[in-house]
């Protein structure tokens, strides 16, 4: 008679889901970038933008594409380099309902610093009229606008009461 030892029956562990694939936007995204961000403009949340803009400037933008290739997310990175070396400014960072408590955010969060050294700019900073928690989360602390490029700070609308962060790079 032959005995073997009873083993525990193998965990079942839920799938992870599959973090999004972070690009660099292109002309053809524009539509879906005017779209992914309009409700976030409804809500107050982002500046209201044209369409005109995201065709205009599509290449500033990361997106975080779905499976179906439709954006779950975006973030713009504009560059300003007024004295010193230059830096970059995140804009109009969105992630669809749908997708929001999922990573997509992370992504892209992850990804802009890394673009950033590659085009050696020497910090980022962003503003939000929220709490700034998920920045926070990703290397950016509250500055003063003084440090920010200061025609990108003083686009801001003072109403608004926007935070300001910022992170080296």
């Amino acid at each position: 008679m032959t005995t073997a030892t009873p083993r525990p029956a193998p965990l079942s562990l839920p799938a992870l889901p599959r973090p999004p694939r972070v690009r660099i936007a292109r002309a053809e995204d524009a539509p879906g970038l005017a779209e992914l961000s309009r409700p976030f403009a409804y809500t107050g949340a982002l500046r209201e933008r044209p369409d005109s803009l995201y065709a205009a400037r599509a290449a500033e933008f990361l997106v975080a594409a779905g499976r179906d290739g439709g954006l779950e997310g975006c973030v713009g990175l504009r560059v300003y380099a007024e004295e010193g070396a230059p830096v970059g400014v995140l804009y109009n960072f969105c992630v669809a309902g749908h997708r929001q408590g999922r990573g997509t955010g992370a992504a892209l969060l992850r990804t802009a610093p890394a673009l950033a050294r590659s085009r050696s700019l020497g910090a980022l900073f962003t503003a939000t009229t929220g709490d700034g928690r998920l920045f926070r989360r990703y290397g950016f602390a509250p500055v003063a606008a003084r440090r920010a490029p200061r025609a990108w700070a003083g686009s801001l609308d003072p109403g608004r009461n926007a935070l300001i962060l910022a992170r080296t790079v």
